[in-house]
């Protein structure tokens, strides 16, 4: 014990032993690992693959030798082996055999990265990623309601019409909801207009789908003739337009304009359709009106062109102006006082509704890794200027064909950016842009997916840019944490913000009776695969349609059989032909758009429903300069098949799932559950029903989607109803002294009739 010291210095003598103590350390945690985990095991999430306990290649350039040491010898043997050699002749290259894969589907650029990650399906021409191989449900909601979550839309069809301003406006207005109010204010591209689209002179009949209607800003100079001439001139000339949509004004006055009409991929053939019947039908009018006049109306596919992400959350703002970098020669001063902003934006619900923002940026991969821009932390209020829709602020040259041509493929490889980058002094550095490297256009737009009074809408961005550059943005937009999802992730976004979401949600359409019939298929196969006592029994549940909705029954629509709905006659007698003869034609249609709670409102003023609501469908009808409905659409049958969307929140507890059952309540039962609601008996919840199904002619809609809500924290749904059922409702509501409808909802395979509250969707 002579000769130690009487005190020690800690931290003197820590420093001194440091790197033996930190490789103490990693031995015991070395030989911990080496015991009870692979190499492959070690690896986070995210960075797993499915082959790498066999294939070293699978695993990371660092952690190879190690794994190849761990591999059995027999396995390392065979790997070993290469290809076996072909001959020359019959050697395919990599490009050949990616490309026959393709012969009948569309691979997206993105689609080897997603084909890694995600279960892939056909759909609609395309090979797309359904939903991630790992447990993503609850992480993928809270990207969108507290970080970015990112969707590769790339396989939306564009649709490019070029023409005269004038007449495009009345192409447009020939086949969209005529009530859209907005088609004039998006008309100097700063704004895109979502609306529905119909075929020609059809409306309310016949809707296709929901499009995106984009213009392209006219140059700078022409901007201020536009904002400052053409909308008193168009609402004077629009007064004076007749019922045959005549011109006030000759096409040489209006100037050239394009439009960009986003749509579902599996409608493309149907809106192509559309558009270019309503555009013989301006150029017919337009003839008779200007015989000494010729117009010309340029219709083109872009299918490929453009490349479009969608970025949704409240950090959507932060991701792109970390991953993305504007050019230094942009001179406009309202971008400039836009892209600075970007950082401190929380979410995007506090931008104008649609704004566009033009820009050109530098090659992304420039600067990876990418970091995202950080808010204000310090505690004073951010300042931030207010950015209002402009058309110099919606400038990019991302409209021109010429420069999305140029751009098809990036000037340089990823190899020959890592040859640059590794002759950095300093490593990690980003790289200087040369002249030589790519500049790319590209349209930042604002996206909103919320209902009128939820409080549970989800914010984002919609990236579009040219074609060829998928993959150089996809890695720099995730690296930072962003999660990437799906078709199950989309359409999740749009439930849990009380939005219909297309197909799913728009009955009286043709693509959404494709839908559910292939879903019907698929699921009527894993029923019948299943045995008899691990089935739900429908025909005992009393469930009639338990495939898919039944909306004839909804609406009252005679039926094939004219006996009990629950048997089969064996023969068809002439009483049920003179029936379906003497039947009158009743065409079911959705009634939907921004104005159908005042319509309904002014509809209930009326004593006869079904003529106030012709009135209000002939007012829209000539407000875009259409006929007026045939005097063969009789009041009563317009009122009889008009469908409307409604939200269902549930009373107390349960979740409807989806083609769940909306059965009518009568006052009595009404005014039990209201006395009665938040009660609980025994454990029993109050509202079960212990009687029998319902009968079917109580059977007023279906749920098309239905889940527990995340954002809610209780069951929530969307689903349709007739618009009479909904009056006698809303009447019932006020006689019960209720705010909002109540009504019964059963599950197809359920037992038990849950109450819930039933609301306009659009309200």
């Amino acid at each position: 014990m002579q000769g130690l010291p009487a005190s020690i210095d800690v931290e003197r003598f820590t420093e001194a032993r440091a790197y033996e103590i930190d490789a103490m350390q990693k031995a015991i945690k070395t030989a911990g690992e080496s015991v009870t985990h692979r190499v492959w095991q070690t690896l986070p999430r995210h960075l797993r693959r499915r082959a790498a306990s066999h294939d070293v290649r699978r695993v990371p350039l660092r952690l190879r030798d190690k794994a190849r040491a761990e591999m059995v010898p027999v396995t390392r043997r065979i790997l070993k082996r290469g290809r076996s050699k072909q001959g020359k002749t019959k050697q395919v290259s990599r490009t050949e055999s990616l490309l026959k894969r393709q012969r009948d589907k569309t691979w997206l650029e993105t689609h080897i990265w997603h084909a890694k990650r995600m279960k892939m399906e056909n759909m609609w021409g395309y090979r797309l990623a359904v939903t991630p191989t790992e447990k993503s449900f609850r992480p993928s909601h809270r990207a969108s309601m507290h970080g970015s979550i990112l969707h590769d839309s790339s396989y939306h069809s564009l649709i490019e019409l070029k023409g005269p301003e004038k007449i495009l406006r009345s192409v447009l207005d020939f086949c969209c909801d005529p009530q859209c109010t907005g088609m004039k204010r998006s008309m100097s591209g700063a704004r895109v207009l979502e609306t529905d689209l119909y075929k020609p002179r059809s409306y309310p009949f016949d809707l296709i789908a929901p499009v995106t209607i984009m213009w392209r800003p006219l140059p700078v100079g022409n901007t201020s003739a536009l904002t400052n001439v053409s909308p008193a001139e168009g609402s004077s000339k629009r007064k004076r337009k007749g019922k045959n949509n005549v011109l006030t004004d000759t096409t040489q006055q209006s100037p050239e304009r394009a439009v960009w009409v986003r749509t579902h991929p599996a409608v493309f053939d149907d809106i192509f359709a559309a558009l270019q019947g309503s555009t013989s039908l301006v150029l017919e009018a337009e003839k008779q009106r200007h015989k000494d006049v010729h117009a010309e109306v340029e219709i083109a596919d872009l299918r490929g062109s453009i490349n479009a992400f969608e970025i949704m959350g409240p950090k959507a703002s932060q991701v792109i102006k970390g991953a993305l970098s504007s050019v230094v020669d942009d001179n406009r001063q309202e971008f400039k006082k836009f892209w600075p902003s970007l950082t401190d934006l929380p979410t995007t619900a506090s931008l104008p509704r649609g704004i566009v923002i033009g820009m050109k940026v530098l090659d992304p991969r420039l600067k990876f890794p990418p970091k995202n821009a950080k808010l204000r932390t310090d505690g004073q209020p951010v300042t931030s200027e207010m950015t209002f829709p402009a058309a110099i602020l919606a400038q990019s040259e991302i409209w021109d064909e010429e420069k999305r041509s140029v751009l098809k493929k990036p000037t340089y490889k990823k190899k020959d950016l890592d040859a640059r980058r590794s002759k950095n002094l300093v490593p990690g550095m980003p790289l200087n842009p040369v002249r030589q490297d790519d500049r790319i256009p590209l349209l930042l737009i604002q996206r909103s997916l919320e209902s009128p009074s939820s409080t549970h809408g989800i914010h984002g961005w919609t990236l579009v840019f040219p074609a060829g550059w998928g993959m150089p943005f996809l890695p720099s937009l995730i690296h930072t944490g962003t999660r990437v999802g799906g078709q199950r992730e989309r359409g999740t976004q749009a439930f849990e913000a009380g939005t219909a979401y297309f197909p799913r949600d728009f009955p009286c359409t043709e693509f959404y009776d494709k839908h559910w019939d292939e879903r019907a298929v698929k699921e009527k196969a894993k029923w019948n695969g299943t045995p008899p006592a691990k089935r739900a029994n429908y025909k005992k549940l009393g469930t009639r349609s338990p495939w898919r909705a039944d909306w004839e029954v909804v609406l009252g629509l005679p039926v094939t059989s004219g006996v009990d709905e629950n048997l089969v006659p064996a023969q068809r007698g002439p009483q049920d032909a003179m029936q379906v003869d003497k039947a009158p034609t009743v065409r079911p249609w959705l009634f939907r758009g921004p104005e159908v709670p005042t319509i309904l409102a002014k509809v209930t003023q009326n004593f006869n429903h079904g003529a106030g609501l012709l009135a209000e469908i002939n007012r829209l009808r000539t407000k875009r300069g259409m006929d007026v409905l045939d005097a063969s659409y009789r009041p009563e049958d317009l009122l009889k098949g008009a469908l409307v969307m409604v939200r269902l929140k549930m009373v107390s507890r349960g979740a409807p799932n989806d083609l769940a059952i909306i059965y009518r309540i009568d006052d009595v039962e009404a005014k039990k559950i209201t006395k009665e609601k938040g009660k609980t008996r025994e454990g029993v919840d109050a509202n079960e029903s212990p009687e029998a199904a319902p009968p079917h002619t109580s059977i007023i809609g279906y749920v098309t989607a239905g889940n527990m809500s995340l954002s809610r924290g209780e069951g929530f749904a969307i689903g349709a109803v007739p618009v009479s059922v909904l009056l006698e409702l809303q009447q019932q509501a006020q006689r019960n002294e209720e705010s909002c409808p109540l009504v019964k909802i059963r599950d197809r395979a359920g037992m038990v009739c849950r109450a819930a509250y039933l609301d306009l969707l659009d309200s």
